[in-house]
C-alpha cells in the first residue's frame, strides 16, 4: 500500500466538474484507491462520496492505493490535484 498527503490545487476545489475528472483519473487503475479527509474516508472511484468530501482549493488530503499499480495511480492523481489552470 502507498499513501501520500496532497494538497488540492485546482482553483476551483473539487466541486461537481473536478470531482468527475478527478474519478475517471482514478477508475484508470485496478488498484483499490481511497481519499481521506478530516474523519471521512471515501473510496476515491465514487462520485458522490468524493462530492460529499467537499474539498476546496488549499485542503490538505492523504490518498492511498492498494494494487498493482498503486505508484501509478499515486502519481497520476497527484498530477491531478496539483493543477492551477
Amino acid at each position: 500500500m502507498v499513501t501520500k498527503d496532497m494538497i488540492i490545487e485546482i482553483k476551483s476545489g473539487l466541486a461537481a466538474r473536478p470531482v468527475a475528472l478527478f474519478v475517471q483519473v482514478a477508475s484508470q487503475f485496478d488498484s483499490s484507491i481511497y481519499v481521506e479527509y478530516e474523519n471521512k474516508r471515501v473510496n476515491a472511484k465514487s462520485i458522490m462520496g468524493m462530492m460529499a468530501l467537499g474539498l476546496a482549493t488549499g485542503e490538505k488530503v492523504k490518498v492511498s492505493a492498494e494494487g498493482n499499480d498503486e505508484n501509478d495511480a499515486i502519481s497520476k492523481i497527484e498530477e491531478y490535484l496539483s493543477q492551477t489552470a
